[in-house]
Order: C-alpha cells, then sequence, then structure tokens
C-alpha cells in the first residue's frame, strides 16, 4: 500500500506538472462552447462507501441529471466535451483527487451515489474496500456502470490479482488507449 502511495503521488504531481499549461486551453474551448463553470465536483462514492467529491472538467451542459454517462441523452455532451470525453481528458482534474488521498490512480471507477445496482454489485465483492481509482481493469475491457454485475465482477478480479505489475500495465493500456482514440 504504501509503494502504491508514492506512486501515485508521484505520477499524479508530475503528470500535473507537465500538462498544467494545457488547462487554460482547454478552459477556454470549455467556456466558448457553453454557459457555465469549467470544472464539476460530483459526489462520487469512495472506498468503504465514504462520499467525496469528484473533480472533473464539465463536459455536459448545466442542468443535466446527475445520472450515470450511460443513461444521458447525447444532446447533454457539449461539443468540446465530446473530445475532452474521447481522450480522456476531461478526467485530468482527479489527480487532485489521487493527491488528496480520495483516489488513486488505479482501482475500480467512483460511482455516483445513485447508482445503487453498481454499489450492491461492488457490495457483495467486496469491492468498497479500495480507493476508487482513474483507471481499472474493467475500463481497459472497456466494461463501464451499465453493466454493474459484470464492472464488479472485474473490479473483483482486480483486487485479487493486485500488484504493481497490474497497475503499470492498466496505466499503460489507459494511456494508449487515450492516445489512438486521440488519433480517431
Amino acid at each position: 500500500m504504501f509503494l502504491k502511495r508514492m506512486i501515485d503521488l508521484s505520477v499524479a504531481g508530475l503528470t500535473l506538472a507537465l500538462l498544467i499549461w494545457l488547462l487554460p486551453i482547454v478552459a477556454f474551448f470549455i467556456k466558448r462552447d457553453s454557459l457555465g463553470p469549467i470544472f464539476v465536483r460530483q459526489n462520487r462514492v469512495g472506498k468503504d462507501g465514504k462520499i467525496f467529491k469528484c473533480i472533473k472538467l464539465r463536459t455536459m451542459h448545466i442542468g443535466t441529471q446527475n445520472i450515470g454517462t450511460h443513461e444521458i441523452n447525447a444532446n447533454a455532451i457539449t461539443g468540446a466535451g465530446r473530445i475532452l470525453r474521447r481522450i480522456k481528458f476531461d478526467e485530468l482534474p482527479q489527480l487532485w483527487n489521487v493527491l488528496n488521498g480520495e483516489m488513486s490512480l488505479v482501482g475500480p471507477r467512483p460511482c455516483l451515489p445513485v447508482q445503487t445496482d453498481v454499489i450492491a454489485a461492488r457490495d457483495k465483492y467486496g469491492v468498497a474496500t479500495l480507493l476508487p481509482g482513474i483507471s481499472g481493469l474493467a475500463q481497459i475491457n472497456c466494461i463501464d456502470m451499465s453493466q454493474p454485475r459484470k464492472l464488479a465482477a472485474y473490479d473483483a478480479l482486480y483486487i485479487r490479482h493486485a500488484s504493481l505489475c497490474l497497475d503499470l500495465y492498466i496505466i499503460g493500456v489507459t494511456i494508449l488507449m487515450s492516445i489512438r482514440r486521440a488519433r480517431g
């Protein structure tokens, strides 16, 4: 756990330091595209069911219902938001959550408190004992919150096989997937 936390702190700090210059550019496009704040803070379910404020770049129009992404009408997503979501750049501010100890780089993605089916499935597998992550085993296998039991099963698989090597593999695949999405 200590080594994982040190890697989280190092990678999150370095990544923020290297990419902070992009935020004003991204902020310009978010503000140009729609009204509202640049950042949003959403209640998410963290370790042991504790609610925390997950920070993201705003990708949806103001007034969009606070439900799972798979349940939202595509028109709710802004033009800039489509691009940010495709390359997963909307999640960059979650590195602050990592630095604050509310999240890890790798772990189960934090769900919304209203996603009770995901919470119940994860409780069944003991997934709530982990810090949520920016990416995870389920995400690199293209499993999202619309498949709660399958998602929880992959999260449990991650718990059983958790290691530094697996975390590095998940981080590497996540980066490659983002690069591929950015290219087209």
